[in-house]
């Protein structure tokens, strides 16, 4: 049987989902005699005509990762979708936004304000900023068009398939090779992971308890037993897709979000703010405990959205 052909990319993220690949160990071996890898930017020495030149779909799978901030990120994104038989979200960037979706918050002026004139670090006394044109006695130098809104992947392209993870767990990659090695892949559409909450893998022991008080992760030495959200931790694995393993909270700390919302969740932030509230032990009526309620919760939006705001029902902010 001829070997399937792989290609892979990393748009706006951090790497760590094509170290993600490497944790393999020796199983990446076996997606070596899988498949012969057509495209992969940091590992082999392709380039972007190369990848014009392939005919349309016969890439068998590509696994993208991150998200789409850039005009060269969007036109890699429907270059690879041309060529692919099977597009993958791989990671939470590529699958929900991610960290860089974070930058909804803002707008591309403010960004570049905050990166190349505010910042401490900087010496701009020229206060340059960064050009899609800019000419030199060399000729003229091009950068691609820095966009003001972050996207998913998925609201760029379409999509077969979601892998999520910050980075996807290797026992996650395993599965996705294996559903492509046996071709039993499931339904278009399917997220690699579990159809119930993290809260249901956890090995913690949860009860009906109340809280008081939320602290941050650094405040306290938390029971390793009990349920983190139990102790006042903001903890997201009620709003969370289970399938990780619960690595985060068997090291004693909470879950930030990574494996997004539920099937049946439209925004996960808006679920997890639903949750947090069923167990606050306060009167609503008292004013001054629901001001320190919301005080004890730091950067709410990004506590909330962390992985998830490009794909939340309000996925950026109106300026």
């Amino acid at each position: 049987m001829a070997k399937l052909k792989l290609a892979c990319y990393w748009a706006a993220s951090c790497g760590g989902c094509d170290v993600a690949i490497l944790d393999l160990n020796e199983r990446i071996l076996q997606v070596a005699d899988l498949a012969d890898i057509v495209f992969w930017p940091i590992a082999v020495d392709f380039k972007h005509h190369d990848v014009e030149a392939m005919p349309d779909k016969s890439i068998d799978f590509c696994l993208f990762n991150g998200a789409v901030r850039n005009s060269e990120q969007e036109e890699i994104a429907r270059l690879l979708r041309d060529k692919s038989k099977i597009m993958v979200a791989f990671g939470s960037c590529a699958h929900l936004g991610g960290i860089p979706g974070l930058a909804n918050f803002n707008n591309r002026t403010q960004i570049f304000e905050r990166a190349y004139l505010e910042a401490q670090s900087n010496d701009n006394p020229d206060k340059t900023l960064p050009q899609t044109s800019s000419k030199v006695s060399e000729g003229e130098l091009e950068l691609p068009e820095f966009y003001d809104t972050v996207k998913a992947l998925n609201q760029v392209v379409g999509v077969d398939y979601y892998v999520p993870g910050c980075p996807p767990p290797v026992p996650i990659i395993s599965k996705v090779i294996d559903a492509i090695a046996s071709q039993k892949l499931p339904p278009k559409g399917s997220v690699f992971a579990s159809d119930k909450s993290l809260c249901d893998e956890c090995p913690r022991t949860k009860g009906e308890k109340k809280i008081k008080k939320l602290y941050r992760p650094h405040e306290i030495i938390p029971d390793p037993e009990q349920c983190l959200l139990e102790q006042g931790i903001l903890c997201m694995g009620p709003a969370t897709r289970g399938g990780c393993g619960a690595l985060c909270i068997k090291a004693n700390m909470p879950c930030r979000g990574c494996f997004g919302p539920l099937p049946s969740v439209s925004d996960q932030g808006a679920k997890m703010l639903s949750a947090l509230a069923s167990i606050y032990d306060i009167d609503i009526k008292d004013e001054v405990a629901m001001a320190q309620m919301v005080e004890e919760v730091v950067d709410i939006a990004g506590s909330f959205y962390r992985f998830c705001l490009p794909t939340a029902l309000i996925n950026r902010r109106r300026m």
